[in-house]
């Protein structure tokens, strides 16, 4: 018996084959800016100021 979120995955797969040529840098850039700044640091201990500000150095 298939749950609902089984299903979707099933039918996904058929339906997506990869995302990754949708990932670019302007988009990685643009989704940071548009997360709240409010959020814990990540398992990786990196702060929302270190990411902004290696953003601005690599991709300035």
């Amino acid at each position: 018996m298939y749950t609902k979120l089984d299903r979707i995955s099933e039918i996904a797969k058929d339906k997506f084959t990869s995302l990754i040529h949708l990932i670019n840098k302007e988009v990685l850039i643009k989704c940071h800016y548009e997360l709240s700044g409010n959020k814990a640091t990540g398992v990786d201990k990196v702060t929302n100021d270190l990411v902004k500000q290696n953003c601005n150095t690599k991709f300035n």
